[in-house]
């Protein structure tokens, strides 16, 4: 096992220096001079260059990159022209309401996905499994920005049932946080359970068709052992990868909606930095993001490895 996540490390390492140099070279090829925006009506010819050499902007690219990476693996991300508020601390900030947003949106996903999936295996070929597989192709054409509109006009516009912006803290209030992420949660777990129970429907059929399958059947095991004990787990592999990609998927989706529900998590930071031209922070921010975005595919594999051990001695 050691053996394995070493050499998991070694790629690792190369994706994220990639990952650096790709969100750095963005940030730097945009448009405009990061100077003139930082003195805005101040700027003058003097000003800007003296501006540029301060802050490195007339050296080299590659330099200029090296630099900002070696900040980087010191912990600095930059600071913000604006606020004056580390990148550090602007994520700090903001991070926990994006984890709560997308964890339990992935809940509401695998509680929607799992279940439909398991009905649909059970049935396969039904008018039940024929049913759902036409409505998750539907609710896959469906806009993000449209489910979210839909949940507040039928829960906070017809029924006044939940709110449909605004933000309390975990700490102060938990019903009322719960009640603030209902809708946010659901709008983004709608995208998420038709892939998985695609996925995990497919991946069951397949197993109960296995030649072990039909001996547990010989042996008089109940069709509902035969499908949770002997059938689910090794199912469940493909699960764990769509579970650990959905957490990126998620990252796009929470800034359309932390904008609709006015959630301060990242996505709404970013979309801040966008419109002023905050360009430290949406560079600091866009890099963490990439990066826990590898990280979460790291801990994918070593799920896969702690699930099936055939992955980790190199037989799969």
């Amino acid at each position: 096992m050691l053996g394995f996540v070493a050499r998991r490390l070694l790629y690792l390492l190369p994706v994220l220096l990639a990952v650096s140099l790709l969100t750095f070279l963005i940030a730097s090829l945009l448009p405009g001079d990061l100077a003139y925006v930082i003195l805005g009506d101040q700027a003058t010819p003097e000003k800007v260059e003296a501006l540029r050499h301060d802050m490195g902007l007339d050296q080299p690219i590659l330099i200029r990159y090296l630099g900002w990476l070696g900040h980087i693996l010191q912990g600095d991300f930059g600071r913000s022209f604006r606020t004056g508020q580390t990148v550090l601390q602007a994520v700090g900030e903001r991070l926990p309401v994006s984890l709560e947003l997308m964890i339990l949106a992935e809940f509401l996903g695998l509680l929607i996905g799992v279940p439909l999936a398991i009905a649909c295996a059970a049935k396969a070929g039904g008018a039940f499994d024929r049913f759902m597989t036409s409505t998750a192709f539907g609710m896959l054409s469906v806009p993000t920005f449209l489910s979210a509109i839909l949940l507040i006009y039928l829960f906070a516009v017809e029924l006044h049932w939940l709110p449909a912006t605004g933000y309390v803290p975990l700490s102060e209030d938990p019903i009322g946080n719960l009640r603030f992420f209902v809708l946010p949660a659901l709008t983004l777990a709608l995208a998420e359970w038709p892939g998985i129970m695609r996925v995990l429907r497919s991946d069951l059929i397949t197993t109960l068709q296995e030649d072990y399958i039909a001996l547990a059947r010989a042996k008089g095991l109940t069709p509902r052992r035969i499908l949770f004990v002997h059938a689910l787990k090794p199912s469940s592999l493909t699960l764990v990868t769509i579970t650990g990609i959905n957490i990126g998927r998620l990252i796009g989706g929470a800034v359309i909606v932390e904008t609709i529900f006015a959630l301060p998590g990242i996505g709404r930071l970013l979309v801040s930095a966008i419109g002023t031209r905050d360009l430290i922070i949406l560079q600091g921010v866009v890099l963490l993001v990439a990066a826990g975005f590898v990280i979460m595919n790291f801990v994918v594999d070593m799920l896969y490895a702690v699930l099936d051990p055939r992955i980790r001695h190199g037989h799969a």
